[in-house]
């Protein structure tokens, strides 16, 4: 009975060992991790640069008075479109009609004795070898000659000055556009070249962008460009996109018409100027925008999924990359931007590396893995 005992005995030891060998094989068959991959491959990509900005008009002109006076008439609509040369406005014009008569009257009896004074002289130059005058009433006639000839001349100054003012009284639009409110109404005083301007006129068809880029950025572009990490394109590089408050693409292109060269010191950074046509008045004037500047093309461009990016107690970005012998190993890399939904790489990976995109939070560098798709 003894014996049978340890017979029973030794046989469920015997299958408790094969149990638990069973169960470490499957244990370390289990705990090689599975992770998906993807396999790295190089493209051409354009790249942009989204800055902000703000619409400025083509061209803006403050309507001033150049003259004093009482507004008698306002003949525009406000908010509407006109043209240069249009009359806006109408000053009294009484006061300057009559400078305009007194000045023309003066000159006419100016004129006047100028033919009987220019024959005395005549006559007394004649006279003058004879002796049949003095001298000095021959002086005293040409000095003569001379005022009336010099008074002329002041009231032809002064009908022209004159006719000039009575002219401003019809204050004109100095440039086509669309022209905003109305600052006086009829019956206001008005005074000569006075701060607060009468209306403002505005052309808004083509509009000007202004945009402003940091001094950092255009460093970086220019290294790029030097070290042939970007291609220049001709036949885009100028061309400029928009993208609207509400994120709407504008359907019209815009043209980059320079870069300044001056830093502004409080920003850091230079304006640059791109013109936009406005057909249908889209865009108005202090508009907040974004600009979409060519910078150029990388023709090896290495792009790899965001997902896969992790990064270090320090913040450095780094990813996980399959080596041949499906060994795992921790990557630095150095990103340039994000381009949709996925990272340009400046360094760190090549084409047709394979990088782990599933199953990263189960694994650490060194160990092996399978490998399940890529």
């Amino acid at each position: 009975m003894k014996k049978n005992i340890l017979i029973l005995l030794f046989c469920a030891f015997i299958i408790n060992s094969y149990s638990c060998k069973k169960d470490a094989g499957q244990v370390l068959q289990k705990s090689i991790p599975e992770v998906g991959v993807s396999i790295i491959k190089s493209d051409s990509v354009t790249l942009t640069s989204i800055l902000p900005g703000r619409i400025a008009p083509l061209r803006i002109a403050e309507v001033r008075p150049q003259v004093s006076g009482i507004i008698k008439k306002r003949y525009f609509k406000e908010g509407s479109e006109v043209k240069a040369g249009e009359i806006l406005y109408q000053i009294d014009p009484a006061t300057y009609e009559a400078t305009l008569a007194n000045a023309k009257a003066s000159l006419a009896k100016a004129e006047a004795s100028l033919p009987s004074i220019r024959q005395k002289v005549e006559r007394y130059k004649e006279l003058l070898p004879m002796n049949g005058i003095s001298k000095q009433d021959y002086e005293d006639a040409l000095a003569l000659l001379k005022q009336v000839e010099a008074e002329i001349l002041y009231w032809q100054a002064a009908v022209k000055n004159a006719e000039i003012n009575l002219g401003y009284t019809r204050i004109t639009a100095p440039i086509s556009g669309r022209i905003g409110k109305s600052n006086v109404t009829e019956g206001a005083l008005v005074t000569a070249n006075q701060v607060l301007p009468l209306t403002t006129i505005q052309q808004i068809d083509p509009v000007y962008i202004d945009v402003t880029q940091s001094t950092s950025e255009l460093l970086r572009l220019k290294k790029s460009l030097e070290a042939g990490f970007l291609k220049k394109d001709p036949k885009v590089e100028n061309k400029v996109t928009l993208i609207l408050e509400d994120g709407r693409k504008y359907p019209l292109s815009g043209t980059l018409q320079f870069k300044d060269i001056t830093v502004d010191p409080s920003t850091g950074s230079v304006s640059l100027r791109v013109l936009f046509p406005n057909p249908n008045n889209i865009l108005l004037p202090g508009m907040f925008v974004r600009a979409e500047v060519f910078e150029g093309i990388n023709k090896n461009a290495i792009l790899i999924p965001q997902e896969s990016v992790m990064r270090d107690p320090k913040g450095n970005p780094f990813v996980f990359v399959v080596k041949e012998n499906d060994e795992i190993e921790q990557r630095p890399i150095i990103i340039d931007r994000a381009i949709g939904n996925k990272w340009l790489l400046q360094s760190g990976i090549k084409s047709g590396e394979r990088i782990v995109i599933e199953g990263i939070q189960k694994i650490k560098h060194g160990d092996k893995v399978k490998v399940v798709n890529g």
